[in-house]
């Protein structure tokens, strides 16, 4: 349902819209695609051991990369290599960093194969009529005779309605016909629009406005960290865990409240001769292994977890 603060906030996005498209990926061209590419096959030969350079790899990537050229633009997303960088970063394994480098030659590959001259398509006509050719298409074929009679007649009966109702017989009916379904789509919007207003009037008195972290106290994240974790949701635990770091520090000082600041941007703020830093560092990394790099959590974690914010003050 579309409430009005909803109206007011599309059309906002559309005056900011040229000024929103710039914080997308720059555009690569194909050679340029190319070299990142080698890059990655390179870096990604070295993932000899658990954390080796991942996390300078993982921000080095932008969220897709984007290869324009004369005929035209498209975006690969880099979502896939990031999740499994982020499972090497946790524990090496053989497997994902082969198949790590098996995608990105593949991705190598089909660059190549982008890149070739496209002007003789005489295999591919001839691949298309081999596919034709075969059984499960035999049946397809255009509008048969029978097809055509009953599509002329159905064009026949359309025009003899449409003569119809236009007659002098039938104007009034048709005229107060189509005044009927009028008001009907006016009283319709109208209800609409009233139960929109009574809706978003309700919803806006009870949701509260977007709020800083430490707007909640960390023992309250603590305590539904807890929560979580006698349930054995262990992934929440860890994710609420780390927000009760944050609200602590926060609620300390270490830096001005803001609701719509990232993890890394976070540790940026905490200067690198400030005790808190490193412990931040390795809660920070936890937590983003867990929450954006499908790292699975389990009791082990969520127990570094709780030393960690321990570290910071949270007792």
């Amino acid at each position: 349902m579309i409430t009005p603060r909803t109206c007011i906030l599309l059309l906002a996005l559309m005056v900011a819209a040229p000024c929103l498209g710039a914080s997308g990926p720059a555009d690569l061209t194909p050679a340029q695609y190319r070299n990142e590419l080698d890059r990655l096959l390179v870096s990604t030969a070295k993932l000899d051991e658990p954390g080796a350079g991942i996390p300078e790899l993982i921000n080095s990537l932008p969220s897709a990369w984007r290869v324009r050229d004369e005929r035209g633009t498209f975006e690969i997303s880099t979502e896939w290599l990031r999740e499994n960088l982020g499972t090497l970063g946790y524990k090496y394994d053989e497997e994902v960093a082969k198949k790590i480098r098996d995608r990105l030659t593949q991705l190598r590959a089909d660059l190549d194969e982008y890149e070739k001259d496209p002007s003789d398509v005489s295999r591919q006509r001839a691949l298309m009529a081999g596919m034709l050719s075969r059984g499960e298409f035999r049946e397809l074929h255009g509008p048969s005779w029978s097809d055509q009679v009953k599509q002329r007649l159905v064009q026949l009966l359309i025009r003899l309605l449409g003569r119809a109702i236009t007659s002098s017989i039938f104007s009034n009916v048709g005229k107060f016909f189509v005044y009927g379904l009028m008001a009907v789509a006016f009283l319709a919007v109208a209800y609409w629009v009233y139960r929109s207003i009574r809706t978003s009037t309700r919803v806006e008195s009870i949701v509260p406005e977007s709020m800083p972290v430490s707007a909640r106290g960390w023992r309250i994240w603590l305590a539904e960290a807890r929560a979580a974790a006698q349930s054995g949701n262990w992934r929440d635990a860890v994710h609420l865990a780390y927000w009760a770091g944050i609200s602590l520090l926060e609620t300390q000082g270490a830096w001005r409240p803001d609701s719509a600041r990232t993890p890394r941007e976070y540790l940026r703020l905490i200067p690198e001769a400030n005790p808190h830093r490193p412990t931040l560092s390795s809660l920070t990394r936890k937590f983003e292994l867990v929450w954006y790099g499908g790292q699975p959590a389990d009791e082990q974690v969520f127990a570094q977890t709780l030393e960690e914010l321990e570290k910071l003050g949270c007792r």
